[in-house]
């Protein structure tokens, strides 16, 4: 199904940036500007917005010609491109944009041609689903697993590693007991909050 990957909705979003031949700073660069100042990681305004497995935001000039036999094209405007893989629902994962990130959403997107802001979210909503290109073939970083349940098992992955590397060579049966011990606290520890990576805090907590 377009847009979907089990229950993973892939999001693609080219919204058209404003022309303003007066601005002492073109849009396109007080764009890339903005996006410039946010953070990275378990810090960026992403990780906040929960079910979000990646996003990404890019500002596109122009299309690139290929060569012949294509044709030459150019594009009128440039476009804000904006790509998230996330769990759950188109409508609900846009309110939650407006809601839990306004402040960086409307740093980047107010200068965008027709942005209506985020304090009417019906509005908001329309907005980006007007400016919405059909996904129909995007980059699943998980199989059909949750933010939680991909982050969950990435790290025991890691911790799994380390828990083999520092017992070799030890007596089977202190692996054996060390080995219950260990799956007990990895069914009890929870997953990293996003963003953050592979955590060391995570394996620590286990290891």
């Amino acid at each position: 199904m377009a847009n979907k990957s089990g229950n993973i909705y892939g999001l693609t979003i080219l919204s058209p940036i404003r022309q303003d031949p007066h601005a002492q700073i073109s849009p396109s660069l007080a764009i890339r500007s903005y996006l410039q100042t946010l953070p990275n990681g378990s810090r960026s305004p992403f990780a906040k917005v929960s079910g979000t497995h990646m996003a990404r935001l890019v500002v596109m000039d122009d299309v690139v010609f290929e060569g012949y036999p294509s044709h030459e094209e150019h594009l009128r405007d440039k476009y804000l491109v904006f790509e998230s893989n996330f769990d759950g629902d188109l409508d609900d994962y846009l309110r939650k944009l407006a809601s839990e990130v306004p402040s960086e959403v409307e740093g980047v997107w107010q200068h965008c041609r027709d942005f209506p802001g985020v304090k009417d979210s019906d509005k908001f909503v329309a907005y980006m689903k007007r400016c919405q290109v059909t996904t129909t073939f995007f980059f699943a970083d998980v199989n059909n697993k949750t933010v939680d349940q991909t982050l969950w098992a990435l790290e025991a992955q890691s911790a799994v590693a380390e828990f083999v590397e520092k017992n070799q060579g030890k007596p089977a049966e202190e692996i054996q007991s060390a080995f219950v011990k260990f799956v007990k606290l990895l069914r009890a520890t929870p997953p990293p909050p996003p963003g953050s990576g592979h955590g060391k805090e995570f394996t620590d907590r286990l290891i």
